[in-house]
């Protein structure tokens, strides 16, 4: 495997010919099963088609190997922990997304596929509070802004009743 196939693989995906890219990328995992680019550009292109299932075991393969940079290691985790939810996985869903947060505390993808994640996982509390905590770092709106302190509060106990 050369780096000029992978690159012609992912310029094939970006440029939305991704039968091809699928075939060479599987082509390049058979000769390179443990090149984490090749596994993480593999998964992509799976996700892309529409086969979360068979991205699966390539994320899993990349993430599990050392060679991602930290944008492509955040998106393989972003992109594993969103195809477990979009197979009912939740509780793996839950988990990546978790790891990811941590490791990436800044991502706010990361945040906004955890909270999904949660809700799916029967933790509506938490995705929720995710969300509203999200909505205070992010926001400019004023109205919001005005009330960030009330919001946070709400934040950290949603069932919290106020006598």
């Amino acid at each position: 495997m050369t780096e000029a196939e992978l690159a012609r693989a992912v310029a094939l995906r970006e440029a939305g010919a991704l039968d091809e890219a699928r075939e060479l990328l599987l082509e390049l995992s058979s000769v390179a099963p443990d090149d984490s680019q090749v596994a993480y550009q593999t998964a992509w292109v799976h996700d892309a088609l529409g086969l979360e299932r068979e991205a699966v075991p390539f994320y899993e393969r990349a993430l599990d190997g050392d060679g991602l940079s930290s944008v492509e290691r955040r998106g393989a985790m972003l992109g594993l922990g969103s195809t477990y939810r979009t197979l009912g996985q939740y509780v793996e869903a839950v988990n990546v997304l978790t790891a990811g947060v941590l490791e990436f505390p800044t991502d706010r993808a990361l945040a906004v596929f955890l909270a999904m994640a949660r809700y799916n996982a029967g933790d509506a509390k938490e995705a929720v509070a995710g969300l509203l905590t999200l909505l205070v770092d992010t926001t400019s709106d004023q109205e919001i802004r005005r009330y960030e302190r009330a919001i946070t509060l709400y934040a950290e106990d949603l069932d919290r009743v106020w006598s």
